[in-house]
């Protein structure tokens, strides 16, 4: 056993890591089962990943150290750098999410988010069914359809931003010498002395 894998670091905690794959797992099967036409399984699914993200909010602000969003909220100045860094072959170790990992997560939660409103509104406007029943009646046919299109663009969106994703974790496990997809599933990382 080498140096650096005899020193473990404690980064992402249980409700991380299972809202990760769950995540994961529940996006697939809200994806599939639309393209298969499978709407109640789609709706359910949806339920559920509201469910997952609002604890995940609720996980950012009384979570470890590293599941807080305070722990990964970087200036303009300190994400520019450090996608200088990226570029240069020598960016900075973060034991947490680094800027452009922390920008992707928000902005993935940001799209979840609005992805989960356009879904709720659409099955109240559209199905008449769900937790919005109430605005059914008072949106147009023409707002109706605009919030079922704004919804499909915005999984469009994320199906964009996933690569990127998974770009961006290989390409940190390779300049710094660690399976990220393994800390992920472990919720350890190699102690290193330059992380924060």
């Amino acid at each position: 056993m080498s140096d650096k894998e005899a020193v473990q670091v404690k980064v992402w905690d249980v409700p991380v890591r299972l809202f990760h794959w769950s995540l994961v797992a529940g996006f697939a099967a809200a994806y599939f089962s639309a393209e298969l036409h499978k709407m109640t399984v789609h709706v359910w699914v949806g339920y559920a990943l509201i469910a997952l993200l609002l604890f995940r909010l609720v996980w950012g602000f009384a979570g470890s150290q590293y599941a807080r969003f305070k722990s990964f909220i970087f200036s303009p100045q300190e994400t520019l750098a450090y996608v200088r860094s990226i570029r240069a072959g020598h960016p900075r170790h973060y034991y947490g999410h680094n800027p452009a990992g922390a920008l992707m997560v928000f902005a993935l939660l940001g799209l979840l988010l609005a992805i989960f409103a356009t879904g709720l509104v659409t099955l109240a406007v559209i199905d008449f069914e769900g937790p919005l029943l109430f605005m059914a009646n008072s949106v147009s046919d023409e707002t109706a359809y605009f919030f079922r299109h704004a919804h499909d663009w915005m999984v469009n969106i994320a199906l964009l931003l996933i690569p990127l994703h998974l770009l961006g974790v290989v390409s940190g496990s390779l300049q710094h010498k660690e399976n990220l997809v393994r800390a992920m599933v472990t919720g350890m990382k190699a102690k290193a002395p330059e992380a924060q």
